[in-house]
């Protein structure tokens, strides 16, 4: 049977599913069959030709332990000998490789598409490059997806175990060695926080690149702000050919605004229950997976793992033939026993983010933030707008008219001499609002050069007008603007065992609203950063009523703040408001 907890979830009517051989992929037609796939040949127009020969076992049906039957796409090695596999676990369809959507969307960030073979599931490994290495790729539709049957439910204890039993399918085929591992950016990343947890036992290793691991605080509710927008985008994926259901997490954001509700507790990863090895990806810059990222390493159980830290988005980066390279060591010495010297590899590589050119990539660290790293704080002084050392002795405060223009407060510090930040920035402010009982907060911590101009860059390759247009105030997966953070006045309150000095953490179990004339503490948490700074260059601490950054891609609106009357903002005497930062002492 189903998890219990479905008991609890909204469903709506899944999407239809266009079975027109175009729609979903020139492969998408269902058919239970073999077929090989000849070198030299071209999958669709605009992709690159197989360079080798690949035995595809199309719509295979798999059963799951309650009766309900998926369907994978599996692509072999032409050879006798047993192979691993590698999983690629998310909704986007298992044939969407030629998908019109998938190609717009790689021609628009500039990378096109004579990078893969067409077979490529969206996220997911290219069948044409792992296979001529020895390797199996399963593409699943999960439950609920194409023809797969059942209803769809989006990440949690469902999809875990659904995983959980297509692993366990795999090992018993006579093409397998018995060895898996699960790899993919984004959905194929989050799931793996999830599937990995239910310890699969031929689940051999994972490679996390850049996913979320708690669908409240990464996706749903960044910082107590609701945001159905992105989530609604994901859900036109959520397409059957069964009249299925699919879980529906905007109408649970109505139903159950807080995290206590069964159906959040569901969606919260416990990493600490992984046990294979690791291969994480992460960066600075991805505003969607950057926090649920680096807070799955924090407690990753696995005794054998390793943090990548890039400063590309991660499309381009996963993509990348030197970085697929090194994945396929990491694979072949855990999935094929090669002993390769991937276990000398440094437990964690970070990258510092110049801007303009000096960005440092793949410094070697035993953790993350790297040793001798010290949490210092810079005051905020209303009066001069700067940061300082040392706090105000008295008492001041500044203000500024939610939604109006400029809707913001900033402070600046210029450096003398050359600064490195590494680690987890925060912020402590002391806040009221005049004229409503709550507040939506918005924090930027941008770099600027030695004039004064605040910099960007782009994490893709198009760098043209239409992506200067759309990441000028939104897009911000696609443009790195600096460290970020956001938080609602009445969801402030810490979670006791969670929260740390360098890391705050919520609760989100209450709604404390704000009574006219007090003053509340803030405990803002910031991304993740690592950020240089030459002498003559300045930081920009900005604090605004406004979602300075936007949307995460293009096309959809960003969360839409809940903000009236005028904030204002506390320091000096007993009112310490300070920004953290990771200063790197060389």
């Amino acid at each position: 049977m189903t998890v219990d907890v479905t008991k609890e979830m909204q469903f709506s009517d899944a999407f239809a599913y266009i079975d027109d051989g175009v729609e979903h992929g020139v492969l998408s037609p269902f058919e239970t069959k073999e077929l090989i796939l000849k070198k030299g040949e071209k999958i669709a127009d605009g992709f690159k030709p197989l360079d080798t020969d690949i035995k595809m076992l199309k719509d295979i049906p798999v059963k799951l332990r309650d009766g309900v039957t998926i369907y994978t796409d599996i692509y072999l090695p032409i050879t006798n000998d047993k192979v691993p596999t590698l999983i690629a676990w998310s909704p986007y369809g298992k044939s969407a490789g030629t998908a019109p959507r998938y190609k717009n969307l790689f021609n628009m960030l500039g990378m096109g598409n004579q990078w893969n073979s067409g077979l490529t599931k969206f996220e997911a490994p290219d069948p044409a490059y792992w296979t001529r290495h020895g390797y199996a790729v399963a593409n699943p539709d999960m439950r609920g997806i194409a023809h797969s049957e059942g209803n769809t439910t989006m990440l949690g204890s469902q999809e875990a175990q659904d995983g959980y039993d297509l692993i366990e399918w795999i090992a018993q085929q006579d093409w397998s060695n018995g060895k898996t591992a699960l790899t993919g950016t984004s959905y194929l990343a989050w799931s793996q926080w999830f599937i990995a947890a239910e310890r699969p036992p031929h689940l051999t290793a994972i490679n996390p690149t850049e996913g979320l691991s708690d669908a409240y605080r990464d996706l749903a509710f960044i910082g107590g702000i609701p945001d159905k927008n992105f989530i609604e985008r994901l859900a036109v994926n959520h397409v059957s050919a069964n009249d299925a259901k699919r879980e529906d997490l905007a109408k649970e954001m109505d139903a159950d605004p807080l995290v206590t509700a069964p159906v959040w507790q569901d969606k919260i990863a416990d990493t600490s229950k992984i046990e294979v090895p690791a291969f994480v990806i992460g960066s600075y810059s991805n505003t969607l997976h950057t926090m649920g990222t680096f807070r799955a390493w924090r407690t990753l159980g696995s005794k054998d793992k390793w943090l990548r830290i890039h400063d590309r988005q991660e499309w381009p980066y996963y993509y990348d033939k030197n970085n697929t390279e090194e994945l396929r060591r990491f694979f072949d010495h855990y999935l094929l026993g090669k002993e390769n010297g991937w276990e000398n590899t440094a437990p964690v590589r970070y990258t510092t983010i110049g801007f303009q050119g000096k960005n440092e990539t793949d410094i070697p660290a035993t953790s993350f933030p790297p040793a001798g790293v010290n949490n210092q704080p810079f005051y905020l002084n209303p009066l001069t707008r700067t940061l300082q050392e040392k706090p105000l002795s008295q008492a001041a405060t500044v203000q500024y008219v939610a939604n109006d223009n400029p809707g913001r407060v900033s402070f600046l510090t210029t450096f003398d001499a050359p600064v490195t930040m590494v680690g987890y920035p925060k912020a402590k402010l002391f806040m009221e609002v005049d004229g409503y009982d709550d507040m939506d907060i918005f924090i930027m911590v941008q770099k600027l050069d030695k004039y004064s101009n605040v910099l960007s860059e782009f994490v893709v390759p198009n760098h043209g007008a239409a992506l200067q247009d759309f990441t000028q105030e939104s897009a911000s997966a696609l443009r790195y603007k600096g460290v970020w953070g956001r938080l609602r006045a009445s969801m402030r309150h810490l979670d006791d065992k969670m929260s740390t000095d360098e890391i705050p953490a919520y609760s989100f179990d209450r709604v404390e609203k704000l009574a006219p004339k007090e003053i509340v503490q803030l405990d803002v948490v910031l991304s993740p950063m690592g950020m240089t700074f030459a002498p003559g260059e300045s930081l920009r601490f900005v604090i605004s009523s406004k979602n300075e950054l936007g949307s995460v891609m293009p096309g959809t609106p960003g969360a839409t703040p809940d903000n009236q009357g005028i904030h204002i903002l506390h320091t000096g005497g007993k009112y310490d408001s300070y920004l953290q930062l990771p200063i790197l002492k060389k």
